[in-house]
């Protein structure tokens, strides 16, 4: 038995160009879609969020979605079909539709929005005051571990708490060279960070990322608030462990002091991830976080989007709005790199989306960078950094990083990231300490399903309850909420704790 929809109720059209459009519901087989000038009868069952043709596509034709190509017909496509992997193909080169418009120019604000932050002696601020125990190589992880729990188990009061940095690598690598270089560069920008209001670092002793170096170059107002120790120097690990804990607990009591005060937006630096996407990351979160961000922008705040091999085939949306020719050929630049490196390794840019991805409707990575490219809203690219360098604001500002979130939101956070915005539409769960993130769902079912994790809900967008400028507001005040204390569920749930993990490049020796 078939039903009758009316288009509103069961589609959603992205550009009036597009001959695919988004299932807002599921759809049977031979259920009847009332269109504007025509009827839809659809011939596959189609699971909501996936896409339906909406005219015959014959093979080898674009098929558009958001008014831009995401691959090929690969067979003669009937109107009302399933679209997705089995009938659509990537091909090299695919030419991409015009950018759709330049930056957005920037639009005066009055009284430039504030947040309640602390404010470290270098002038920057933190969203939290936490200690870290950064560990120089993975040698000394556990005691990083062992001293962190201990601290945290004795209470220490006036702080969010004791986070152990660690990590795989440190040795077994060149002693110079761009392996060690960017381990270097992750470990020091989590060492400055402003949400750490002081750091141990902890090493082996024999290492070749030896602790002395590695905290030597950072700058004089962050070099105060660090301490160190090496665990041969100590007399082994439990002696480490003990001497660990009362410098943790001496860097506490004066952490302890701090307090929040008013500060303007321009002191937030918010890092933009998307993992587990689904066919609505493109309509709903990415789009409502690229509206917060727009907001953020013209307040003076800052906003990394990163996850290179993720914007992979949209990138020239990015480079219509660069703020000069420098900017737009340092983007041109990094995307020349990957495309050598996934070369070198015998692999391509196209290896993604995952399964997770198709099975929530995803079928190309043009269609998933189409979407994550959203996430930037369309303020003007200020800026291109590689991975864990300091995101130079005020703006948007892109870092080069992987497509593997954690390796991604680590670089983010190193570059000054003090929150993460993270949309998911399949439910990615993460947390982020020393920096609070923000789950943001992309449909309501599964919100309702991970109440306990989703910390925001943009399915309204879907359900049509919500615009994606109403759902941008409500998040940009969230972000301000969070920054100025709010937990997140993550913290609720104090988990986190696990999440950095430096990108790795050398060889492992």
């Amino acid at each position: 038995m078939s039903t009758e929809h009316t288009q509103a109720h069961a589609l959603i059209v992205l550009h009036a160009s597009d001959n695919v459009a988004v299932a807002r519901v599921a759809l049977a087989e031979n259920d009847r879609i009332a269109r504007p000038d025509t009827t839809l009868t659809v011939r596959d069952a189609i699971a909501a969020g996936h896409k339906i043709a909406l005219r015959p596509i014959g093979p080898g034709e674009l098929v558009l979605k958001y008014g831009q190509p995401i691959g090929v017909a690969s067979v003669p496509i009937a109107s009302g079909e399933h679209v997705h992997g089995h009938n659509v193909e990537m091909r090299a080169a695919l030419p991409p539709q015009a950018a759709s418009g330049e930056a957005d120019a920037p639009v005066g604000v009055g009284e430039p929005a504030t947040f309640e932050g602390y404010v470290r002696a270098d002038g920057r601020v933190g969203t939290r005051n936490y200690i870290g125990v950064i560990s120089s190589v993975n040698c000394s992880a556990t005691v990083c571990k062992a001293i962190a729990q201990g601290a945290e188990r004795a209470g220490l009061p006036g702080i969010d708490g004791v986070v152990a940095i660690t990590h795989g690598s440190g040795c077994g690598m060149s002693g110079d060279g761009e392996g060690l270089e960017l381990l270097r560069r992750t470990l020091r920008g989590y060492a400055a960070h402003p949400n750490f209001a002081a750091v141990l670092v902890v090493g082996l002793g024999c290492e070749v990322n030896q602790v002395e170096p590695l905290v030597g170059a950072l700058a004089p107002a962050a070099r105060q608030r660090v301490r160190t120790l090496t665990i041969q120097e100590a007399g082994g690990t439990r002696e480490a462990i003990a001497q660990g804990q009362a410098l943790v607990a001496e860097l506490a009591a004066q952490a302890a002091t701090a307090q929040r005060s008013t500060v303007p937006v321009s002191h937030l630096v918010v890092g933009l991830q998307c993992g587990g996407s689904d066919g609505y990351s493109g309509i709903s979160a990415n789009p409502a976080l690229g509206a917060a961000v727009d907001l953020l922008v013209r307040h003076g705040g800052t906003a990394i989007l990163s996850e290179t091999p993720e914007i992979y085939g949209a990138e020239h949306l990015l480079l219509a709005r660069a703020a000069s020719p420098a900017v737009a050929e340092r983007l041109l630049a990094r995307l020349r790199w990957w495309e050598d490196y996934a070369a070198r390794n015998g692999a391509e840019l196209n290896n993604n989306p995952s399964p997770g991805n198709k099975a929530g409707g995803i079928t190309t990575i043009l269609e998933k960078s189409l979407g994550a490219v959203a996430k930037g809203g369309g303020s003007t690219l200020t800026d291109v950094v590689e991975y864990a360098q300091p995101a130079s604001g005020p703006g948007l500002v892109f870092m080069d990083t992987p497509g593997y979130d954690p390796v991604s939101a680590t670089g983010q956070v190193a570059g000054g990231a003090n929150l993460i915005c993270f949309t998911t539409g399949r439910g990615s769960t993460y947390g982020c300490k020393p920096t609070p993130s923000l789950k943001l769902a992309t449909n309501t079912p599964m919100f309702e399903r991970m109440r306990m994790d989703m910390d925001f809900n943009a399915g309204g967008i879907v359900d049509g309850t919500l615009t994606v400028a109403q759902a941008g507001e409500a998040l940009f005040r969230l972000m301000l909420e969070t920054a100025s204390g709010r937990r997140t569920l993550s913290e609720e749930h104090d988990l986190g704790d696990n999440e950095f993990v430096p990108w790795q490049l050398g060889a492992v020796m």
